[in-house]
Formats: C-alpha cells, sequence, structure tokens
C-alpha cells in the first residue's frame, strides 16, 4: 500500500505536476506550539531535481511555515489525487525560505510564474519521498484556480503589502520571528 522512493523520479515528478493543490505542513519545537497546514494552489510549484522542491510563498493572513522554517526547518509536503487512480505522495525534508529581494530569490524566481504578493520562495531538501493509497481520499472535480490573493495583492501595491507584512507577518502566532 505504500512505497518509499530514492528521489522524485520522471513518472512521479509528472504526477506531481498534474496535482492542481498541494499541503504543507510545519510545526515549531515547543511542545505547545501551534501545528501549522496550509493548502496551496495556483501553478507555484517547482520540481529542482530528485531530492529538492520549491514552491513560492504567497502573503498570507499569517507566517507559521517562514517562521517554524527559520527555527528548526522540518517541513513536510503532501499532495492527493483528487481525481483519476487513488494516490498521496509525501515528501519530507528541510525548508529554507529565501525572502523577495534576496540573491537566492532572484535565482530561483525565473522558474515561477511571477505572482502579486510574493513574499518569498521556499526551498526544500528532500530526505524522504513516499506515497500511500489515498483510497479514502474523495473524488472531485477542478472548476478552476482562484485569483482573489493576487487581486488583494494587486490592489495593496508593494508599499502596502510591506505595511502589511509589518503588520501581519511580523511574528508567528507562537511569537516566533517571521518576516
Amino acid at each position: 500500500m505504500s512505497k518509499t522512493f530514492d528521489g522524485i523520479d520522471d513518472k512521479l515528478a509528472d504526477w506531481i505536476t498534474q496535482q492542481p493543490l498541494f499541503f504543507v505542513a510545519t510545526a515549531p519545537l515547543a511542545a505547545d506550539g501551534h501545528v501549522n497546514l496550509s493548502p496551496k494552489g495556483l501553478d507555484s510549484f517547482a520540481i529542482l531535481g530528485p531530492h529538492s522542491v520549491a514552491y513560492i510563498d504567497l502573503t498570507g493572513s499569517g507566517v507559521e511555515t517562514i517562521a517554524h522554517l527559520k527555527e528548526n526547518g522540518r517541513i513536510v509536503v503532501m499532495l492527493c489525487a483528487f481525481s483519476g487512480p487513488p494516490r498521496i505522495v509525501r515528501l519530507h525534508g528541510r525548508g529554507t525560505p529565501y525572502p523577495i529581494g534576496t540573491p537566492e530569490f532572484d535565482e530561483l524566481a525565473p522558474t515561477f510564474k511571477s505572482f502579486a504578493g510574493t513574499r518569498s520562495i521556499i526551498r526544500i531538501e528532500l530526505d524522504r519521498v513516499s506515497d500511500s493509497c489515498g483510497f479514502a481520499v474523495p473524488r472531485m472535480r477542478l472548476e478552476g484556480d482562484r485569483d482573489d490573493l493576487i487581486k488583494w495583492a494587486e490592489r495593496k501595491g508593494p508599499e502596502g503589502l510591506e505595511a502589511y507584512w509589518d503588520d501581519k507577518n511580523a511574528a508567528s502566532l507562537d511569537g516566533l520571528p517571521g518576516i
């Protein structure tokens, strides 16, 4: 029912790139800290190699992923097949956030489409790639991407986004440093 892979091969890469949604989970070191799980969409995920992936981190109401990665680096990405044969893939690794304007961001940015509201690129070096059955994951139809976040970010403009980051993304729920 499950398999662990040596890395992301071409067949698995093809399946991953067909998924319109992925989830990112992180946690702080503190036992009483808040575990974070975030859905991600749009065309924001890239496979950089058999043991490396990255995604565009868009502005959000919180900054948990960035704060957790800065503290301990632990991250897992999960993708589920909502159509076609059932399958769940998990990509475990160590993530690093590269804020907009850093040399690492600038190096990775051409890999992705440009999105208003981008605040960083999260790069993940994988130490475990596995799949499982997904037999209980429901079948669903994709109606399309939502553009609400992009429109919101465009209305804010660069200065408005920076003010928002200062106000809402400076620290995590547990007080860890964010942006």
